[in-house]
């Protein structure tokens, strides 16, 4: 019996996944299980890049508009909700692909997670801190008292943060020494990302930013100005940007040129990321064979 396949493709923002990971899917007969932190909200849309109604009629899609921001999701409870489905999808089809921006959410659900200190006391202490004093305050604390994660975390991400200073307050240790790293994967697993020229990749996210301006992003935003503190979910790339132009500290032009700055930012350190792995492949976009058959070829 031929062993099952595992496809996980991740790398950074509007390099394309989505419609790779949908030419995986119909390629080998299954359906995809998403692995992004934020697509996951059902009241999130453009902000988020969430797949158009014909991607995801094209396969079947989980964990994509399948939750709200009003209880959150980290990666730990995303393992565990997936793992049943990933199991499922595996035995029937043979296959399963994974496609996603939120690398800690795929190898929570692969790998399995570093076991990480936890005190609800110091955790309520940061969270109020981030209420009082907001995103910045967070950011301010993180890279004092540990720059080295400071520097790969998702600086826009409140919860990543709050998570981050409890651990390092608990500890007194970097993040980074505490977690060892994603284990060896599977010989069964197939890592792949789109590899293009970085040039070309901030314009394509330039250009994703502009689109989703004309798709109505500055309303999506308002629509959820008056909620920003109470939901986590909302200090998100796309949306924060709105709202401090909302709240008069910059102007709309600057608000969009910081939504354009800050998601190279991430896709920065979605790259960085990348290197943890001692095997993902880089598929090329300008290659005449095409990127399925690249994949193909990969794996004989």
């Amino acid at each position: 019996m031929a062993q099952p396949l595992i496809f996980v493709v991740q790398g950074p923002t509007a390099s394309g996944k989505t419609l790779f990971a949908i030419e995986l899917a119909q390629q080998f007969q299954t359906e995809i299980i998403s692995f992004d932190s934020r697509q996951i909200y059902h009241e999130l849309n453009i902000g988020v890049a969430r797949p158009s109604l014909d991607e995801l009629n094209a396969v079947k899609h989980h964990f994509v508009a399948s939750h709200s921001i009003k209880t959150p999701l980290n990666a730990n409870e995303f393992a565990k909700q997936a793992k049943a489905q990933f199991t499922t999808l595996l035995k029937q089809n043979g296959a399963v692909v994974l496609v996603g921006g939120s690398a800690l959410f795929a190898d929570a659900l692969l790998l399995g997670l570093d076991p990480l200190p936890h005190n609800l006391a110091v955790q309520e202490k940061w969270q109020g801190i981030y209420e009082k004093e907001g995103l910045v305050a967070l950011q301010s604390e993180l890279e004092k008292k540990d720059p080295a994660f400071f520097a790969h975390i998702d600086q826009m991400n409140p919860v990543r943060l709050i998570r981050a200073l409890e651990v390092v307050e608990i500890t007194g240790q970097s993040n980074l020494v505490l977690r060892s790293g994603p284990k060896a994967d599977p010989a069964h697993l197939q890592r792949f990302f789109i590899d293009w020229p970085r040039e070309e990749l901030y314009s394509r996210i330039n250009r994703r930013v502009d689109l989703m301006i004309q798709e109505g992003l500055e309303k999506e935003a308002h629509i959820f100005y008056p909620d920003q503190q109470k939901l986590l979910a909302l200090q998100t790339v796309g949306y924060k940007e709105f709202f401090d132009f909302f709240d008069g500290h910059m102007s709309r032009e600057e608000a969009i040129d910081k939504i354009k700055q800050h998601t190279r930012n991430y896709a920065k350190r979605q790259l960085t990321w990348l290197k943890k792995y001692a095997h993902i492949h880089a598929l090329n976009p300008y290659a005449k064979p095409s990127l399925i058959e690249q994949v193909l070829q990969r794996i004989g």
